[in-house]
């Protein structure tokens, strides 16, 4: 059975936002991601997870500037000690605070005219920098293929690209976040993706993913809206032996009170059909 993580950012938005850790854990999640832990005081976070006995399954990172439309900053060279004084002195203390095993980097936006043959190099300097100093402290880097209709312009976008620079960089806790929401709208065949690139669980092949996403496509509300068959691929996912989080990365339906939890419909339903699994 995949253990499940709601994302804080877009679900639950119905309540204030340290009340989505008890609405999650009502809901029987087994864990909990959102986009951004800065806004609040560690400790504070740290205790509404104690409270409630999840575990902080991912965060990001610092962005740069996110209201203004920044994405991240890994691939800007111009952006470099930004992003290393970030994920030390930010990233890093949060995650050790909260537990947290994964931190997403992003990678950034494309600017206007810049070789692509740069802005490489530096993304890649960055992570291999990033995954040296995070494992010092037993955390994983992780890098997410991200589609272009919701973010147009940023800078990884494929399965394949960002497995090969994880094999290139060599470090052992740097992995790849596949959320088949973007890998679906980008590149399709997900079964086959995920037979490519998950661990079986016979052959003991170390996983080069770190986290898997959903969301119903195309309009990222709940998964059981949309082309994709979400049952077939949870059956699929356990099948190949992954052990890490499913991040449940979409937008309610209905957002109005009790909303998220009146979505869930998908989540008792596949657990009722599995409870062997669930026990």
């Amino acid at each position: 059975m995949p253990r499940f993580a709601a994302n804080l950012s877009m679900m639950y938005t119905e309540v204030a936002f340290l009340d989505r850790f008890a609405a999650a854990a009502a809901d029987g999640f087994d864990a909990v991601e959102y986009l951004f832990p800065y806004a609040f005081d560690r400790a504070v976070l740290a205790e509404h997870l104690r409270a409630t006995g999840l575990t902080q399954a991912l965060f990001n990172a610092p962005p740069g500037n996110f209201e203004a439309g920044e994405r991240g900053l890994a691939c800007l060279p111009d952006r470099v000690d930004e992003f290393r004084r970030g994920f030390v002195e930010r990233a890093l203390p949060y995650a050790q605070a909260l537990g947290c095993e994964r931190v997403h980097v992003m990678a950034g936006l494309v600017p206007a005219g810049a070789p692509r043959e740069a802005l490489t190099a530096c993304y890649l300097g960055n992570l291999a920098w990033a995954a040296g100093q995070a494992a010092r402290q037993g955390v994983a880097v992780l890098i997410e293929p991200i589609n272009t209709r919701d973010i147009p312009g940023y800078f990884l976008n494929r399965q394949d690209e960002a497995h090969a620079w994880v094999q290139q960089i060599a470090a052992p806790n740097l992995q790849v976040q596949m959320d088949l929401y973007h890998c679906q709208i980008v590149e399709g065949d997900l079964a086959m993706k995920l037979r490519q690139y998950l661990p079986g669980a016979a052959a003991g092949v170390a996983s080069r993913v770190g986290h898997l996403q959903i969301a119903g496509v195309p309009e990222r509300h709940e998964p059981d809206l949309g082309e994709l068959n979400y049952p077939y691929l949870f059956d699929l996912i356990d099948t190949l032996g992954f052990t890490g989080f499913v991040g449940c990365e979409y937008r309610p339906r209905d957002t109005r009170q009790g909303g998220t939890s009146a979505g869930l419909g998908w989540l008792r339903a596949y657990r009722a059909a599995r409870p062997q699994a669930r026990a």
